[in-house]
């Protein structure tokens, strides 16, 4: 990214503080500057020590279907950290996409396809480049017992049924149109939901005999809901790629993060809840 797009972002931001907060800001900086500080703290808001310790608050934005295994992560994380806090925020990756290009403060984005992360990167958002940590595929959810009959994804297109799909914008709606384009089918669901999590809890609440969802999400649902592979989810599967922002605000914790959810601890945590690796 040139410095001419970080001068830009950090401007826009700046505008945002005036008055006495604008000059108590600038004589903060001035200090820390002639200290030369940097080294020991990331920025405003989290230390990081000589001997690689951090500490601090780690904002992470997730896609939905990261939910369950994110939140376990985070548990993990504070106390392999003792003086962290991991707070998340989980949607769909294309509305946080959209809210971290307009300058929300963030440290982490984990997205559910690479489309979306796209989007954060031409946007000048991302320190360094994005890697794919694990991947996810398409099973559809059924109401508890799959009294209909559901056995494939041909099924759904039968009249009668009330199928939910996620959002076109949404990498489970983009699974969806590619697995239904696999097979040849088209299918008008009843409702086209925010992300994956709205989609299967309307399968949950009874107010849909079917959705398109990942095998996470039908995993985490337990009993819940039925599971019902089909072989056109092989043509759709998702990459799901993180990265450290470019503003982090905790960047030494966000880093230590990142690191978690790719190690060995971090897959295991993962491909329990049924994400592949990549």
């Amino acid at each position: 990214m040139t410095r001419s797009v970080r001068r830009t972002r950090r401007i826009r931001r700046s505008l945002r503080v005036t008055g006495p907060s604008a000059a108590a800001l600038l004589a903060l900086s001035a200090c820390s500057s002639s200290s030369g500080s940097d080294a020991g703290s990331d920025s405003a808001g989290s230390s990081s020590s000589s001997s690689g310790k951090v500490s601090g608050q780690v904002t992470v934005f997730a896609a939905a279907s990261l939910k369950e295994s994110f939140t376990a992560l985070g548990e993990t994380f504070e106390k392999q950290h003792p003086g962290t806090e991991v707070t998340f925020n989980f949607a769909g990756s294309d509305t946080l996409a959209a809210s971290i290009t307009s300058g929300a403060p963030a440290d982490v984005f984990a997205s559910a396809s690479p489309k979306t992360m796209a989007t954060v990167i031409d946007a000048g958002a991302t320190a360094g480049e994005p890697s794919t940590f694990v991947r996810n595929q398409l099973e559809i959810a059924t109401l508890a017992g799959n009294p209909d009959g559901i056995s494939s994804l041909k099924d759904l297109t039968e009249s009668g049924l009330k199928v939910v799909l996620c959002d076109k914008a949404v990498p489970c709606g983009a699974a969806a149109r590619k697995a239904l384009a696999a097979g040849g089918l088209e299918l008008t669901p009843v409702s086209y939901e925010q992300d994956v999590k709205a989609a299967l809890t309307k399968v949950e609440l009874k107010e849909a005999d079917a959705a398109v969802v990942y095998r996470t999400d039908v995993k985490a649902a337990g009993d819940k809901v039925t599971g019902v592979d089909f072989p056109e989810s092989a043509d759709a599967v998702n990459d799901y790629p993180i990265a450290l922002l470019d503003e982090a605000p905790n960047a030494g914790a966000a880093k230590a993060f990142i690191d978690l959810v790719k190690s060995a601890e971090g897959q295991r945590v993962l491909t329990g809840a049924g994400f592949r690796t990549p």
